[in-house]
């Protein structure tokens, strides 16, 4: 055991003694919070009365309320009916064990905030009595100890006390705050802790509730100053992403910043500089990850999210409207030219350590017009089975050489976090633009191991968006069987349009895209879209490869337009040992 984690550990333990006063600085435990700390987020009563219900709900997942106090439990999935999924076998409603994220949910007592919503005495009784469950039997597996957990726990029960805390028996309180001390103890004693992800920020905005509600534990804040530049400089890139990659922890993210900065201002505490530039880069950089409709792009984990709240967010975060031309550091590509918004994963996953989230979408594309989605990947979940199904190569809108994924995906095992275990090595871009119109020249060879092969995008969107066009490679030793799926959104209606060619795709709005593919066997099959939490049936576009050189089902025209580079009009066959599938996608007048 290394000297740094005896001494935390030692810390902890001293930390966790209730009847210790005056150990480590801290203190006598007070009767009740001697500054009031609120929660600047609106909860939401429909997952309110479902709790009402006995019914815990969290990104798609489902599981009995009693979560909070019993360590291990039964889950149901929620798979709304939606049968057999589109890759393979997804998982349909079988029981299984409660998912980490979901426990890490119910265990974090953010969902406060949602019994608030209801307005009523039953409400806040229930939240009363379970929280005083909870205090009873407190939990003592990983989960209910893990710092991001135990942070936003007593930020919860802080920014909550006087819905479900201020009216109630001495004894309640008392030990109440007795366990807030404690918690906050815990988080001193082991911030920094060993994970850097977004998670870790909500640890450290425990400890800093826990040092404005309470202002005479003066060393839980100087631990938070002393550390957090550090953690923001670990979280937070140059230009403004997250370091996962993933625009759903970029929301949390800003979301913890925020609160951070108004827990100061009704502390009076003055807030690091470093916090203030986390926050000017991360809001514009937030902006440029939403689609049209207000929600996020559906990459590494994320859902679109609420809109309003995304909106919320990013007014408490920071003043303007600026939105981020360039995020290399994140790896995403945003090109909106007219009603078209592309964007595109142009960066290998997350490094080790922040890649939790991490999907193996290397090189996968969404595509917006106006404020409806067309072309999207899966999404996400935390319901057990569909969790591993979002994040395979299958679910995003990108090739797949046999079934393999071009990550090798590590999923999450009882408490242990997942991630990945090989990555592609080398995901190579070249962009160049004419005006308004856009080319781009990809590549990764996440499959080099497995079968020797690199996969080459290139795609063109037209200068008044109206027309996308691409092609896809396999450069391998030997033929490689594949698939290129193009996923749509629920709402897009698919025909196969047999007099013009094609696959005709309908938006609510009336408007239509036409869709031609040459290079393999073209069908429309079956898809699952997660991207609100529940899933729903969709649609895809498949493009199957068996072997160089397969009859075209559909065709499309040359991939290269007259004012496309002048090397990519030169290039109309694929080179040898090079098998290719063409593709164009244009708005129908």
């Amino acid at each position: 055991m290394s000297v740094r984690r005896w001494s935390q550990d030692a810390r902890l333990s001293i930390a966790r003694l209730p009847g210790l006063s005056g150990g480590l600085g801290l203190g006598r435990i007070p009767d009740a919070p001697q500054q009031a700390i609120r929660d600047l987020w609106a909860g939401d009563p429909a997952i309110g009365a479902r709790i009402m219900k006995g019914e815990m709900h969290h990104r798609g997942a489902i599981c009995p309320v009693s979560v909070v106090s019993v360590p291990a439990i039964v889950v149901h999935g929620s798979n709304g009916g939606a049968g057999n999924g589109a890759f393979g076998g997804a998982p349909g409603s079988a029981a299984g064990v409660v998912s980490p994220m979901l426990r890490a949910h119910a265990q974090g007592f953010t969902w406060l905030r949602d019994l608030r919503a209801l307005n009523t005495d039953s409400a806040r009784l229930r939240a009363r009595a379970l929280v005083a469950e909870w205090l009873q039997r407190p939990p003592n597996d990983a989960t209910a100890r893990s710092p991001d957990v135990i942070g936003a726990r007593v930020a919860a029960w802080l920014m909550h006390y006087d819905f479900f805390a201020a009216s109630a028996d001495d004894g309640f309180r008392q030990r109440l705050m007795a366990r807030v001390v404690i918690d906050g103890r815990s988080l001193m004693a082991v911030l920094p802790s060993g994970t850097h992800d977004h998670r870790t920020l909500s640890a450290f905005k425990g400890l800093l509730a826990c040092a404005v509600a309470l202002p005479e534990q003066g060393a839980l804040l100087a631990r938070y100053m002393r550390f957090i530049t550090a953690e923001l400089g670990r979280q937070v890139l140059l230009d403004g992403c997250q370091t996962e990659r993933s625009p759903y922890a970029h929301l949390v993210t800003l979301r913890e910043l925020a609160e951070m900065r108004a827990l100061m201002q009704t502390g009076q505490i003055a807030p690091p500089l470093s916090l203030a530039a986390a926050l000017d880069r991360m809001a514009p950089a937030l902006r440029a990850l939403r689609h049209g409709d207000g929600g996020l792009a559906l990459f590494n984990g994320s859902q679109e999210e609420d809109p309003a709240h995304i909106d919320q967010v990013l007014m408490l975060a920071a003043r303007g409207r600026a939105v981020q031309q360039a995020l290399p550091e994140g790896g995403f590509l945003r090109l909106q030219v007219g009603r078209s918004l592309l964007f595109v994963d142009a960066g290998p996953p997350a490094p080790p350590g922040y890649d939790a989230l991490a999907q193996a979408g290397t090189l996968s594309f969404e595509l917006s017009v106006g404020r409806e989605r067309l072309i999207v990947n899966c999404g996400a979940s935390i319901a057990a089975g569909w969790q591993e199904a979002m994040r395979s190569t299958a679910a995003h809108s990108t090739l797949a050489i046999g079934d393999r994924s071009s990550s090798d995906l590590v999923e999450a095992a009882g408490a242990e976090r997942a991630g990945i275990s090989r990555r592609p090595a080398h995901v190579e871009i070249d962009h160049k633009q004419s005006g308004e119109a856009h080319w781009l020249e990809l590549s990764q060879d996440g499959y080099k191991p497995a079968f020797g092969a690199v996969h080459r995008r290139r795609l063109y969107l037209a200068e008044d968006g109206r027309d996308i066009r691409g092609e896809d490679f396999v450069e391998a030793d030997r033929p490689c069987a594949f698939s290129l799926r193009f996923h749509l959104h629920p709402d897009v209606e698919v025909s196969i349009d047999a007099e013009a060619g094609g696959v005709l795709l309908t938006l609510p709005s009336g408007g239509k895209w036409r869709m031609r593919l040459e290079g393999g066997t073209v069908t429309v099959e079956e898809s699952i879209y997660l991207g609100r939490g529940a899933p729903r049936l969709s649609r895809q576009i498949v493009v199957a490869v068996a072997e160089p050189g397969a009859n075209p089902v559909v065709a499309a025209p040359p991939v290269g337009p007259d004012d496309a580079p002048v090397d990519a009009q030169n290039e109309t066959q694929a080179a040898p040992g090079v098998q290719a599938v063409r593709w164009a996608l244009s708005s129908v007048d």
